[in-house]
């Protein structure tokens, strides 16, 4: 008897370890399928031409903009970011670099389009550009900095605030994302802390989410992150996102950007 229950517990086991590798084997095929033809590739193209074009107040393009790597530089700048800018003396990721070249060249408000709700108006402009700067760095290796004291301190700053428990749910962003093998219904969980998840993690978004048909920067990606964990809603661009971004980018080094990608 013991032997024959013994015999139907490993037949048990290895049912739902087939199961589970069938589960993130078919998740992987689809987004492999969706992949061809990624709706991304219409936002990079929206987000080139907005590069190019004369936008704003100033009737200025974005073709000065400087990403890290000199005025007009886009090719390797995604891999690098968030860096330290000292024109603006802050640690800035792509987005909020964005939004400070688009007021600088091109006279737009920065703090309305920060308030804008993500997906509309000059938002909805900055994640296209995000996704078609982010492109031309496909394939690239992450290498951000830690070399200027304000990045060591983001980092640092970023670590905690990954590991920091609160909101009604008692979560962290460690509860999901700090553990090798985890899943969330059919969904799996990066462990950002380490590669392969870091890279694999970070250098994702923006990406196409399926699930809702829009075009996801990390901004936003981060921030609903806040919202599931029943945390207040970080604002656009806020120093808490950004030092995340230093944390993850910096445990992804030498990891591959993927980005634009699609996800569910």
């Amino acid at each position: 008897m013991k032997k024959i229950l013994f015999v139907f517990g490993l037949i048990g086991i290895c049912a739902a370890a087939f199961a589970q590798k069938s589960s993130t084997d078919s998740i992987a095929e689809y987004r492999a399928m969706l992949q061809d033809g990624n709706p991304a590739e219409l936002f990079e193209a929206k987000g080139e031409d907005l590069w190019k074009q004369k936008r704003g107040p100033k009737n200025a393009s974005l073709e000065q903009c400087d990403l890290g790597k000199g005025p007009g530089v886009v090719k390797g700048a995604w891999v690098e970011l968030p860096r330290y800018f000292a024109d603006t003396a802050r640690v800035q990721d792509l987005e909020s670099r964005l939004v400070t070249c688009m007021q600088t060249l091109q006279g737009f408000n920065a703090d309305e389009i920060a308030k804008t709700p993500f997906g509309q108006g000059e938002q909805s402009n900055v994640t296209a550009l995000a996704t078609w700067i982010s492109a031309e760095s496909k394939g690239m290796k992450f290498k951000l900095s830690q070399s200027h004291i304000e990045e060591r301190k983001m980092y640092e700053v970023g670590k905690r605030l990954f590991f920091m428990r609160g909101g009604s749910h008692d979560f962290a962003c460690a509860t999901c994302h700090s553990q090798d093998d985890k899943r969330i219904r059919l969904q799996d969980l990066p462990n950002l802390t380490k590669n392969p998840g870091a890279g694999n993690g970070f250098g994702a978004w923006p990406a196409y989410r399926v699930s809702n048909g829009q075009m996801w920067g990390a901004q936003l990606r981060m921030n609903d992150c806040y919202r599931q964990q029943r945390f207040p809603y970080p604002l656009f661009g806020s120093e808490a996102t950004i030092a995340l971004g230093v944390y993850m980018g910096v445990n992804g080094l030498g990891g591959e950007a993927t980005a634009p990608a699609i996800k569910r």
